[in-house]
């Protein structure tokens, strides 16, 4: 079972910085992308980054395309080790709890969830 732990998080301003980081157990598979996944306050959890094992392309959901950035880094023999996702000029709506999961299409995969890191951004 694959685990996950995400950090990073915490209260800004909006307009403001952070960055989230995801330390991640052995098991991940490399055909499926790694995805930032975003709860906000009485809603689901919803994907808003991927990035792809083989080429390290990312997609981005269209609230946060253009000021997130997510990154990966991966051993040398090719085992997923953390993802990152740098988030840029931060909204209020951006405030949520941010786990990390590894997908297929928008499906987690895996049910080992780690705890989630707290996001708030304050207007």
């Amino acid at each position: 079972q694959v685990q996950f732990a995400e950090s990073g998080g915490g209260l800004v301003q909006a307009g403001g910085t952070l960055t989230l980081s995801c330390e991640i157990s052995r098991g991940a598979l490399s055909g499926y992308p790694m995805a930032w996944l975003r709860q906000a306050p009485g809603k689901d959890r919803e994907v808003v980054a991927r990035i792809y094992w083989n080429d390290d392309a990312t997609e981005y959901s269209d609230e946060v395309k253009g000021r997130f950035t997510m990154s990966s880094v991966i051993s040398s023999d090719g085992i997923w080790k953390s993802v990152s996702l740098q988030m840029t000029s931060l909204k209020p709506e951006d405030t949520g709890v941010y786990y990390c999961n590894q997908v297929d299409r928008n499906m987690p995969i895996w049910n080992g969830w780690g705890q989630g890191t707290q996001v708030t951004v304050s207007s």
